[in-house]
């Protein structure tokens, strides 16, 4: 398990952490994290005790975005392998966004591209203050498809529209106002902030929590259906195709500016 990139623990009041656990790499998601990611849901799915599942990032970073030697690899891959990329992606953070119980998201360090669309998908988000967002994937080139729906539900329509359009960076204060997360809190007090988050949760009652979240997504434009579903994905895997994002990609590799930029 010490090698896995998703780690999962239960404790006895039927909590789980579940942790990404690729610190070298300030856990930037590849296939094999998204399938622990799947792997981990499954598990903890099965277990009648399970109450509440609390997501956090070994290290010094939450998630920094989509692993560029994976996306590059994606890139390039057959298409069919290319949609499966993103299906899977899209169905690990919409799995997510629909667990009966309540999710709870400890951030800090990076949370970037698809990371933001995780935290979005939490019922409880907390991020430390020196925790950096960025909705980035228009800088190479791609489009954010498959998070849209959590991020419209999270942070509203005209929220979305500036940082996914500039995929400018902003801060944990800056996430708490628009509504990404919940509160903002000193470093060294996330873990004891998100435990008395968990704390309320559990004084409520299982059944009645499960069916109040249940009631809120039938609302929530994240409730889509397979049609919905097979659009975003669709327009994901085919922008990571495109030349545009050839070129980002690689002007991020390379480390220099676009062609596109002035």
């Amino acid at each position: 398990m010490a090698e896995s990139p998703v780690l999962w623990s239960l404790d006895a009041r039927g909590v789980a952490t579940v942790t990404l656990n690729r610190p070298e790499v300030s856990n930037a998601y590849d296939g094999a994290l998204i399938q622990g990611l799947h792997d981990a849901m499954d598990e903890l799915s099965a277990k009648a005790a399970l109450r509440a599942v609390v997501v956090t990032g070994a290290g010094r970073s939450f998630m920094a975005g989509a692993d560029l030697k994976w996306l590059n690899a994606v890139r390039v891959s057959q298409p069919a392998d290319n949609e499966r990329a993103s299906r899977q992606t899209a169905e690990a953070v919409d799995r997510f966004n629909r667990l009966a119980v309540p999710t709870v998201a400890l951030v800090r360090g990076f949370c970037v591209g698809g990371a933001t669309g995780l935290v979005a998908a939490a019922d409880v988000a907390l991020a430390s203050i020196d925790a950096k967002f960025a909705i980035s994937e228009v800088r190479w080139g791609l489009t954010a498809a498959i998070i849209i729906p959590q991020l419209v539900d999270a942070i509203g329509v005209r929220q979305l529209r500036r940082y996914a359009l500039t995929g400018e960076r902003f801060d944990a204060e800056e996430a708490a106002r628009i509504g990404l997360i919940h509160a903002v809190v000193p470093a060294a007090e996330l873990e004891a902030r998100g435990a008395a988050a968990v704390a309320s949760l559990l004084e409520n009652g299982p059944q009645a929590v499960s069916d109040t979240k249940a009631c809120i997504l039938e609302q929530a434009r994240g409730n889509f259906d397979d049609r919905a579903m097979a659009g975003l994905v669709d327009a994901h895997a085919a922008k990571r195709q495109s030349a545009e994002a050839a070129e980002g990609l690689a002007s991020f590799a390379e480390k220099r500016a676009a062609r596109w930029a002035p």
